[in-house]
């Protein structure tokens, strides 16, 4: 392996690593965001498990498997382009991108996987459903940090290079 290959090997793989990371972190910040910070947000004062004690009274529940479900689908698609810089079939840029679109579909996917806790929380203690627990917005913002991002490297790779012009 030349020089210049394996250069571009580990830059892909330090890039896919630290997407990894970015994607791993979220989806696991977004799960304890619907399943604990939030609810404990909503219901001032009570326990976690005094919250999930009414709302299963009221025939409500969490939606805990949806969640769980959600996070490890984004862990494992971020482990999906870990191992596709490890195998060298995605270069620096492409892990990149990938790694920004995974954050970047956190956000409407966060929607849908926080619903059912939401409503359960709402329909128990007669509250809103969305967000108390200042993290959520921390994770759309992210996301759409990671938007902005995506839509900088596509304009980069878009600008025109200048043609050389042959000295003569």
């Amino acid at each position: 392996m030349t020089t210049e290959l394996a250069l571009a090997r580990s830059r892909a793989v330090r890039a896919a690593l630290a997407g990894f990371g970015l994607v791993a972190c979220y989806a696991v910040v977004g799960a304890l965001q619907i399943l604990v910070w939030n609810p404990l947000a909503a219901v001032p004062g009570a326990t976690l498990a005094e919250i999930r004690a009414q709302m299963a009274g009221a025939r409500e529940h969490a939606g805990t498997p949806l969640v769980v479900a959600w996070s490890l689908t984004g862990i494992l698609l971020g482990a999906g382009v870990l191992v596709a810089a490890l195998r060298r079939k995605i270069s620096a840029a492409g892990a990149v991108t990938l790694s920004l679109l995974l954050i970047v579909l956190g956000a409407p996917s966060i929607m849908v996987a926080s619903f059912p806790s939401g409503m359960g929380l709402a329909d128990t203690f007669g509250i809103s459903g969305g967000d108390h627990a200042p993290w959520g917005a921390l994770l759309y913002l992210a996301s759409a940090a990671a938007l902005l991002l995506l839509l900088v490297l596509f304009l980069v790779r878009r600008r025109p290079r200048p043609i050389p012009v042959p000295s003569g």
